[in-house]
This record gives C-alpha cells, sequence and structure tokens, in this order.
C-alpha cells in the first residue's frame, strides 16, 4: 500500500501532464477516471497517516480538510468553465456532501459497528455539537435563498452572500476551536484508551505524507477537470439530470472519507466515524461557501445555492432523523437502517427529481 500511494500520485501527475486540454475518448477517458480514483485513494492514505501522527481529534480534522481543499478546487476550476451547470454545481454538490455524510456515511458506519455490537455508543456532546453547526450552516447557505425577495430566484445579493460567507466560516472556525482546545474531551468515545493505537509514524514519514497528499492533490483537481466534459456527457447520456453531475463529483471526493469512516466502525470506533462524517460535511459548507463567495468576483457565471422543496424536505429529515441518533449518545441497527433509507430515497430523487 506504501509503495502504491506513493507510485499513484506521481504517475497521475505525469498524465495530467499529457492529457490537460485535450479531448479524451472512451480508452484514455477510462484510464484517466482509474488514476483518478487511484490518486483519491493515495490522498486519504496519506491524510490518514498525517492524522495518525497529530492524534484524534485533529486526525479526522486533517482528513476532513484534506477532501473538502479537493472539493472546493472541483467546484471553482468547473465552474470556470461556465457551462449550464455552473450557477448551480456549488449548491448540489455542497448538498450531495451533506446528505452522503449525514446519511449514507453515518449509516454505513452504523451498520458495519452495529453488525459486530448490538448497541454502540459514543460522545452525544460532540456528536449533537457538530450536527448543531451543520444545520445552522446547512439552513444559511442552502435553505435561505429559496425564501429571501431581495434578488429574482434561488439566489443571495451581494451583501447576503458576504454574510453567508463570513457566517459559514466563522461557525467552522468556532466549531474547530471548540473540537481540538475547549472540548476535545466531547469528540473522544467515552472510556476510550488512546493506548491502543499503532504507533504513531515518525516525524518524516509524516513529512513525506503531507508532501505526496499536495501532489495527490493536485492529480485529483487537473484529472476532475480534464475528465470532466465526458462525465457530463455520461450523464446526459444516460438521460439523468444534470445535478447529477453535483452528486458525482461528491462521492468520488467522499469516497476515500467514506472507507475511512467504515473502517473505523468495524473495528469499534464509532465515534472517530461521526467525527469523519460530520466533519466533512461541515467543511463542505464552511470552506466552500467562502471561497466560492470570493471566486463570485471572477468567475463568468452567476451562483444559485437556494434548494428546491424537494431537497429542502429531505435535508430537514435527515437533520431531524440525526439529530435523535446522536442525542443518546448510542445507537443500534436500527438507527443504521433509518440512515441508509434516507440516503436511498437522496440518491432516488437526484435520478428522478
Amino acid at each position: 500500500m506504501e509503495v502504491a500511494s506513493r507510485v499513484a500520485p506521481l504517475l497521475a501527475v505525469v498524465v495530467l501532464a499529457g492529457a490537460w486540454g485535450r479531448t479524451l475518448n472512451g480508452v484514455v477517458a477510462a484510464v484517466v477516471g482509474l488514476l483518478l480514483v487511484a490518486a483519491v485513494l493515495a490522498a486519504v492514505h496519506h491524510a490518514e497517516v498525517v492524522a495518525h501522527r497529530v492524534g484524534e481529534p485533529f486526525g479526522s480534522l486533517v482528513l476532513a480538510v484534506a477532501v473538502t481543499v479537493i472539493e472546493v478546487a472541483l467546484i471553482v476550476a468547473l465552474m470556470a468553465s461556465g457551462g449550464a451547470k455552473a450557477e448551480t454545481l456549488a449548491r448540489d454538490t455542497v448538498f450531495s456532501a451533506v446528505m452522503i455524510t449525514t446519511a449514507g456515511i453515518v449509516g454505513l458506519s452504523l451498520l458495519s459497528s452495529t453488525l459486530r455490537k448490538p448497541i454502540v455508543r459514543f460522545n452525544s456532546e460532540g456528536a449533537g455539537g457538530a450536527l448543531a453547526t451543520i444545520g445552522a450552516l446547512a439552513v444559511l447557505t442552502l435553505v435561505l435563498p429559496s425564501f429571501t425577495t431581495s434578488s429574482p430566484g434561488p439566489t443571495f445579493t451581494d451583501g447576503q452572500l458576504a454574510f453567508a460567507a463570513v457566517a459559514s466560516i466563522t461557525l467552522y472556525l468556532l466549531f474547530v476551536f471548540v473540537q481540538t482546545v475547549r472540548h476535545r474531551d466531547y469528540f473522544v468515545a467515552p472510556g476510550s484508551d488512546d493506548e491502543d493505537h499503532a504507533a504513531p509514524p515518525t516525524n518524516r514519514t509524516a513529512f513525506i505524507s503531507l508532501g505526496m497528499l499536495l501532489v495527490s492533490l493536485v492529480a485529483v483537481v487537473g484529472l476532475a477537470k480534464t475528465l470532466s466534459p465526458t462525465i457530463e456527457s455520461a450523464v446526459l447520456s444516460a438521460g439523468l439530470p444534470l445535478s447529477f453531475v453535483g452528486v458525482i463529483i461528491a462521492l468520488v471526493v467522499l469516497l476515500p472519507e467514506g472507507i475511512a469512516a467504515v473502517r473505523a466502525a468495524r473495528i469499534g470506533r464509532v465515534q472517530t466515524s461521526l467525527n469523519l462524517a460530520f466533519g466533512s460535511a461541515m467543511a463542505s459548507i464552511g470552506l466552500t461557501i467562502p471561497t466560492i463567495a470570493v471566486a463570485q468576483i471572477w468567475l463568468p457565471t452567476g451562483l444559485q445555492l437556494g434548494l428546491g422543496p424537494v431537497q429542502i424536505v429531505l435535508l430537514a429529515l435527515t437533520l431531524f432523523v440525526t439529530a435523535l441518533t446522536v442525542v443518546p449518545g448510542r445507537a443500534t441497527l436500527q438507527q443504521a437502517g433509518v440512515h441508509l433509507a434516507l440516503f436511498a430515497a437522496f440518491i432516488a430523487v437526484s435520478v428522478a427529481p
């Protein structure tokens, strides 16, 4: 794994240099797609190494931020190229990220853990605080634009967008402070023993992984930008709505996060799984919206952030169900099934709105 995680990003960068600015045929597009997935997996591996070095809850934070950097860069790169999907791409991707993490990743993590142990426990203070922040961020940035009247359509005025951006980054940074400084114990499983981890990597290994992580991020963003016309054509050819491009982007960038969360849940670290899922959802909104707001200065397209009625209902139901899951500080197979049902509903309405 170690050798593959170092070779894959370097190979991806080489292929990126050769494919940049060219039209890809079927075979080349397939190769680029495989290298994209390999670069994503390499990115999360190196992020995990760095995370292991710094420990929890900093480790979950490193993974969440790394994944969000990929997501933000992809959104900005694709919006810069314009096109019919550009105005709603940020909204579709962020909403997809929230649903994938709070319904899909949480559901799979709980399923993985409750199949081994009937009742799993976690720290409700940390999970509840994270979910409250996600709810506030989602409503302020994705729901409110559908009801404001100062600008036509599901959009913000420049002043409203600036407020949403400042509020988003402020809430996110406040959460990071609470998670890593003020109430760090809230994000560690009750009664857990941090000494049962494997020995952390050396500083040299961690710095090498940090460098490879940066290379992987560059490769992922570049390959996804190169592959985006092929993805859009495939979505339209399959008769799917153009908004499904945002779902695909979110699925690609959150794949390694999901793998890491399920892997943690399988060995009994449900708290780590929730930290990963909620941290990614929060970072997806708290970092993406401010970045897009600043990028609007030079992006050649408008920005529609407001969700439609179906998406708003699904978001509200997911936040409500997730609150009922985290408040008791324990979960069973029932909660896993409910979350996975919501994730299936999200995929269903994304395919056929």
